[in-house]
């Protein structure tokens, strides 16, 4: 959420924001309904001035002038009311075109629509050249009995899966070398919710706008996408005490999103799932742009370590303005190299936001003059899995059907190769 304030004074840069990200918004819609709420307010303030002057002269005075001033005072309480049912009104405009302003992108951010127009900022490592027909993980992993789709369908509907055996172990291996190596960065790890209430949702900047990939309870309460959500509310409505360096939280969740929009995308396999689970970092820092940034490059750092870690090619695409989310200043994407498909997959976002996230969850600090100013945001994905099994298993495939474990996950796996030979 911007405030208001600065939309007044700065609608043009909005208005390109807008247009940037490629979202509909009207401005000058909002600058109206907002000066009509100014208008109200002043008038329901002028009214209850008027009321509480006339209720000190009433104690003052007796007979007929006693009598005039009541009968004005229920003239003046009748038109208060309305006055108030007016602004009760006008309000839940504003607050819901409020809810839907975009945030600035950094100047940085490239013009484009869609993630064709993203722009690569790093390649690193080797794509296999196989001397053999390489397999997709599905047929790996169904032939190795790492997982089981068809009993996941049968149990969990469309987009089901188990994981068993080797599946099962390389993705615990996976979640040890995670916090192995995000600890080491200071991190304070944090196992979060997924049942969410609203507000954290609207407070991230999920809702409005996001409903058709959530799972809604029927208590109204929802199933995050992302463990930033529960852990962004983690300070809602506090003031924290940055004095020693910002907030720094390793965030672990199952995570569950619809895929609404994704009918007949990546069906088969990990790739796109409706449950699955992710290391989510998150930093709450000073309202500093340059803070923000520093932080920024940090995160996105911190992931490409340890892929590389894995020894799985990737390269870092940074976002074009239509693909930013309504409250991101800038993004990266690292995306894992997928021989089964011979193209990059997204593995892990890293956004900041400057305040546009804590001025919905209401997340302060005192500055080093005392003043109360809002925290900046920042969250990158750590590791999801099973997605970045994908990778792994397509990446390290041998010729005959068994898969080499990236040297990293040895000690936690307790093995070198996962499977059994099936291929000559």
């Amino acid at each position: 959420m911007l405030d208001i304030k600065f939309i007044r004074e700065n609608s043009d840069v909005v208005k390109a924001a807008a247009k940037k990200k490629h979202i509909k918004f009207d401005v000058d819609e909002l600058i109206n309904v907002d000066t009509k709420r100014l208008e109200l307010l002043k008038s329901v303030e002028e009214f209850r001035a008027q009321q509480n002057s006339t209720s000190e002269s009433i104690v003052k005075v007796s007979g007929e002038e006693r009598n005039g001033l009541i009968d004005s005072m229920r003239r003046v309480k009748d038109d208060l009311k309305k006055k108030e049912e007016e602004l009760e009104e006008i309000m839940k405009s504003w607050r819901s075109l409020m809810l839907r302003v975009p945030n600035i992108p950094d100047m940085s951010v490239v013009e484009g629509v869609d993630e064709n127009d993203n722009v690569e900022v790093k390649k690193w490592g080797n794509i296999p050249e196989f001397k053999f027909e390489g397999l997709d993980h599905v047929s790996l992993m169904e032939a190795q009995d790492m997982a089981d789709f068809e009993r996941g369908t049968k149990v969990a509907g469309f987009r089901g899966y188990f994981l068993k055996g080797d599946g099962a172990l390389l993705e615990f291996a996976i979640w040890q070398l995670a916090l192995k190596h995000f600890l080491s960065k200071g991190f304070t790890p944090l196992h979060v919710p997924s049942l969410v209430r609203k507000e954290t949702l609207i407070g991230t900047g999920y809702l409005p706008g996001g409903e058709e990939d959530l799972y809604k309870t029927q208590d109204d309460d929802y199933l995050a996408g992302t463990g930033e959500v529960a852990t962004m509310g983690y300070h809602m409505d506090e003031v924290i005490d940055l004095s020693k360096g910002p907030v720094q939280f390793l965030a672990f969740s199952p995570c569950f999103r619809r895929e609404a929009g994704a009918h007949g995308k990546d069906v088969k396999g990990l790739i796109r799932v409706h449950e699955f689970f992710k290391w989510e970092q998150v930093i709450l820092c000073e309202a500093s742009h340059e803070e923000s940034v520093k932080w920024h490059e940090w995160l996105n750092r911190n992931t490409e370590e340890f892929i590389e870690l894995l020894n799985i090619p990737y390269h870092t695409v940074a976002n074009c303005g239509g693909e930013l989310g309504q409250g991101q200043v800038k993004k990266y994407d690292i995306e894992l190299w997928v021989p089964g498909e011979n193209k990059y997959r997204e593995i892990s976002s890293a956004s900041y936001f400057h305040d546009f996230q804590t001025r919905r969850v209401n997340t302060r600090y005192k500055d080093s003059e005392g003043k109360l100013r809002y925290t900046h945001s920042l969250n990158s994905t750590a590791i999801p899995t099973p997605r970045v099994i994908v990778s792994i298993v397509e990446n390290f495939q041998q010729a005959d059907g068994t898969i080499k474990v990236p040297e990293a996950l040895v000690p936690y796996i307790g093995k070198t190769v996962l499977g059994k030979p099936f291929r000559t």
